[in-house]
């Protein structure tokens, strides 16, 4: 019997309605639920991520010709009303007016609880969508905030658009919705020192992520290729370490320029700049933190004041344009071909570190300055007899004594400014301060072993949240280090077991950019891997289900298209996996990321479709055969990409013949 209910929850998961029957207070038909299911490609609802509980109720609201939205006259509800106002006329050219008291015939009732519902906290919600109004309840306008981004999730797609669209019915299924996050930091990071970012485009990734209620935006503002912040007294900063040479092609492989080249590529945000991207931010809900990396990744500041590295040679330095700057051969930390540490034995870098943190800290509201102190080489550290002098003047045995000793004064520093001092895992290594919080991305394992030291701790192991990793075959995607699919992206807890939750402070995606030259790229990057870790981090653990989290991923597609976001079909793409048979034979075995699809190749250079072969078994390619093309097909549509896999390239893959 538990065998056959597990079956019929599995088949209702997969449709998205096990969510009706969870916690429902009605006497709901099971068996009239299943008669009435929609197919998966277009369920009703798909909201991303998956509220706490919903209860799917009879009927449907009809959005009126005229809308009123009831709304309470504070200042931290303009900007959500406003945002539910122009979503509403750009797309429908309904009229929407706003009324400050309350309606009995309002459309949108948005709502303050007067008494505190501990169920919500601050950024929880209650949405219920009537035949006649939606109201939203929330303890904190947060709380309402998030409500709109899920009640513009219930509208049809084209609520989407940003220009009026004809002939659409406007209606929402009506519902009941209970919903709060999991974690409170839900973050995104975005690295605008790889390539620069403008203004305009980082509000553009801001927009984007609260539609799915992250909450942090992590921006790195300074490494090897460009220091982005105006830091005034060291105008040197900007002027010299905010550009670089243009290159484009593979990066980190790419002809070191020459000394006449002109270093017109990059830019950087005045204070100006950062104050307007910081209240934008935060009439959205989302705290900008910035980060500064040092000691290591500080090439763009060295190049600006060379007298912060111990590297006599330092003198000669500019910024990083994509040369090769690090062997990575040896594992880490690397070995260092130029110098790209700030020199912990000099005064001088602690007099320049409070001055840039004294303004960073001014600049940015929220709690957490984040310093870096990932990936510092030693070798040029190891010569130092500055260095050497330290070590023996403060007892420190190792090199990543030397950096535990920087870190520790840095943290002071940032403490004396009023903010809390967050850094990357390796500044465990040469000791912290139990104070300090970390941000775990090397893998789940140090993340797991700072909190059982009683650190806090953000979770973004590269495993399960580094979108800058290929999301396909390499043959498709600009090559990075590792490939990071959809389904193992969703597959991240940042809470993991035998660890106590309270030192989790949340998790976080990380979008590195040396492979990404324009903000199309990034969204690329971040979409839909981006829907899986905002499902990590909101929807609670035993309600995540890779079918139905799927089947509403492929709704949020054609939500995207609709309002022109980029976003990868990589989950479509066939996976080769080759090995050699008995016979030192090449084998091309295919799968797909996802069931139901279709596999149709060819070997003879055409392009195949659905009436080509169809792969059921592994393949031998012919002798002579130079490429193996293939696509997916959902039933007689293409829905993947055209793979082009030269048999070369798998031979290489498969080892020696």
């Amino acid at each position: 019997m538990k065998q056959f209910l597990a079956i019929i929850f599995c088949f209702l998961t997969l449709h998205g309605l096990a969510q009706t029957i969870e916690g429902t207070t009605e006497n709901t038909s099971t068996v009239g639920a299943i008669e009435t299911l929609a197919p998966i490609a277009s369920q009703e609802i798909a909201i991303i991520p998956e509220p706490v509980t919903l209860i799917k109720q009879t009927g449907h609201f009809i959005l009126p010709e005229n809308i009123v939205i009831q709304a309470n006259k504070s200042p931290e509800l303009k900007q959500t009303v406003a945002f539910l106002q122009e979503r509403i006329v750009k797309s429908t050219g309904h009229f929407v007016s706003v009324v400050h008291i309350p309606s009995a015939t309002a459309t949108f009732k948005l709502i303050l609880n007067d008494k505190n519902d501990p169920v919500l906290g601050n950024e929880g919600y209650r949405l219920t969508v009537g035949l006649k109004h939606v109201t939203i309840n929330a303890n904190k306008p947060a709380g309402l905030f998030y409500g709109v981004q899920t009640v513009l999730q219930l509208l049809p797609k084209e609520i989407e658009s940003n220009e009026e669209v004809k002939g659409i019915k406007w209606t929402m299924p009506c519902v009941q919705i209970t919903d709060y996050p999991r974690l409170g930091w839900r973050g995104l990071m975005f690295d605008v020192a790889r390539h620069f970012f403008t203004k305009q485009e980082v509000k553009q990734y801001i927009d984007a992520m609260v539609r799915y209620k992250y909450n942090i935006l992590h921006l790195h503002l300074t490494d090897d290729e460009g220091w982005r912040i105006e830091i005034k007294g060291l105008p040197r900063l900007t002027e010299v370490g905010a550009w670089r040479v243009k290159r484009e092609g593979t990066f980190g492989d790419f002809i070191p320029p020459t000394v006449n080249e002109p270093r017109n590529y990059g830019g950087f945000y005045t204070q100006e700049d950062i104050k307007e991207l910081v209240a934008y931010a935060k009439e959205r809900f989302v705290d900008i933190m910035p980060e500064i990396d040092v000691p290591g990744h500080s090439l763009a500041a060295i190049a600006a004041y060379p007298e912060l590295s111990g590297t006599p040679d330092a003198i000669n330095y500019r910024v990083r344009s994509g040369e090769k700057i690090m062997d990575w051969s040896r594992g880490a930390p690397p070995l260092a071909l130029v110098d790209n540490t700030l020199n912990p034995a000099s005064e001088k870098v602690y007099v320049f570190l409070d001055t840039v943190l004294s303004q960073v800290a001014k600049l940015f509201p929220f709690e957490y300055i984040h310093v870096g102190g990932d990936e510092a080489p030693h070798n040029f550290w190891e010569k130092s007899d500055q260095i050497k002098e330290l070590m023996k003047r403060e007892g420190l045995k190792t090199i990543p004594e030397v950096q535990g000793y920087f870190e520790r004064r840095l943290e002071k520093i940032v403490q004396s400014k009023g903010k809390k001092f967050m850094a990357w895992d390796e500044v465990l290594e040469g000791g912290v301060s139990p104070s300090a919080a970390v941000m775990s991305w090397r893998s789940m394992k140090y993340g797991i072993e700072a909190a059982k030291a009683g650190h806090e701790v953000v979770m973004s192991p590269t495993q399960y949240a580094y979108i800058d990793y290929m999301q396909a075959d390499a043959i498709t995607e600009p090559k990075v280090y590792a490939t990071l699919r959809l389904s193992t992206a969703y597959e991240f807890d940042p809470v993991p077991p035998g660890v106590d939750p309270k030192f989790i402070k949340g998790g976080q995606a990380n979008l590195w950019t040396e492979q990404v030259y324009n903000i199309r790229q990034a969204e690329y990057m971040t979409w839909p891997r981006g829907f899986a870790i905002a499902e990590s981090v909101w929807s609670p653990k035993e309600k995540k289900n890779w079918p139905n989290f799927f089947a509403r991923t492929e709704q949020h597609f054609q939500r995207l298209n609709i309002a022109e976001t980029k976003y990868a079909p990589s989950v479509y793409d066939p996976i080769f996996t080759v090995k050699r048979g008995a016979d030192r034979q090449l084998q091309i075995t295919l799968s797909t990321e996802v069931e139901g699809l279709d596999m149709y190749y060819s070997f003879d250079n055409s392009f195949p479709d659905h009436f080509y072969p169809k792969y059921t078994t592994p393949l031998i390619p012919p002798i002579d055969a130079t490429v193996l093309k293939v696509i997916t097909y959902r039933g007689k549509k293409p829905i993947g990409r055209m793979m082009n896999m030269p048999i070369e390239e798998l031979n290489k893959r498969a080892g020696k013949k």
